[in-house]
């Protein structure tokens, strides 16, 4: 007669579930944070945190092609993993075929490259509109919208607005994606009275507290939070409360810089490439991820 204790049963039962899935994910369209990126450099001007996978499964690094930047990546995905939609492999082996041929260019920004941003970002939009506004989409289409904000404002490799404060003083200006909120990090003294003060007058009072950044450094920044939009009319909102701030920080401490900005703005109009997703007729609330895994 054989006997099993309840803990031996219980044992064994687990034994029969793996420790880590296998998901195979190339051909899923993935989103990914700053943290996740892995050999690079983060918060690049043409990054949106929206990627196609090229190689590799959950359990592993995978690599990737950024859908704005169309840049590659190697991620980490172990510990966070949202998937918002999968390609068709015919359009995973154009991708790569095109990949391929702009990685092989000399020459930057070519017609091959150019072409390649074009269709990745394409697909982008294409996504974004199928999956509607959701929780899960909403950090990529901030992304999106302060990109727009970073190139009207201040063009440069990083997806940050770079305020002149004091001679020799820089406030680097930066958005957490997750929580809707603006970073100022003054490079130079801590606390800086003048930036300080500039923020509390155009963002007000109860809007603004410092935060640590963390990690090596303790770097300090303030931080000014938003209402997280729940609809695509309230995101919009939110952006254009951004826009105006920003301008008028720069207006503040760098007024002839500002004002050859905004005749190019006003020449040129504002970037709006959240315009180009379509918006469901009657959209008032939260859409339904096509998939998510965390």
């Amino acid at each position: 007669m054989h006997l099993e204790t309840t803990a031996g049963a219980h044992n064994r039962r687990m034994d029969d579930l793996p420790t880590v899935g296998e998901l195979p994910l190339a051909r899923a369209i993935v989103q990914y944070r700053d943290a996740q990126e892995l050999y690079g450099r983060h918060r690049q001007i043409h990054d949106i945190g929206l990627a196609v996978v090229t190689h590799g499964r959950a359990e592993t690094t995978v690599r990737a092609i950024d859908l704005g930047s169309a840049g590659s990546k190697y991620l980490n995905l172990a510990s966070e993993l949202v998937i918002l939609d999968w390609v068709y492999d015919a359009a995973l082996a154009r991708l790569k075929a095109m990949a391929s041929v702009a990685r092989n260019d000399t020459a930057e920004d070519t017609r091959q490259t150019a072409e390649l941003r074009r269709y990745c970002f394409d697909l982008a939009l294409r996504v974004l509109g199928r999956s509607g506004f959701t929780p899960l989409t909403r950090p990529t289409l901030l992304r999106i919208g302060f990109r727009d904000i970073c190139k009207d404002l201040d063009l440069h490799e990083s997806a940050t607005v770079r305020i002149v404060t004091a001679p020799g003083e820089v406030a680097h200006v930066s958005l957490d994606y997750d929580a809707n909120a603006l970073l100022l990090e003054p490079v130079g003294r801590w606390p800086c009275r003048a930036t300080e003060e500039a923020v509390r007058e155009v963002f007000g009072e109860s809007r603004r507290r410092s935060a640590s950044f963390g990690g090596a450094g303790n770097r300090w920044a303030y931080e000014v939070r938003f209402g997280v939009p729940v609809t695509f009319s309230e995101l919009h909102a939110s952006l254009a409360s951004i826009r105006s701030g920003l301008s008028r920080l720069a207006a503040h401490f760098e007024p002839d810089r500002h004002r050859s900005v905004r005749r190019l703005v006003a020449t040129f109009g504002e970037r709006r490439t959240l315009d180009r997703i379509p918006v469901p007729v009657g959209e008032g609330g939260l859409g339904q991820p096509r998939m998510a895994v965390h």
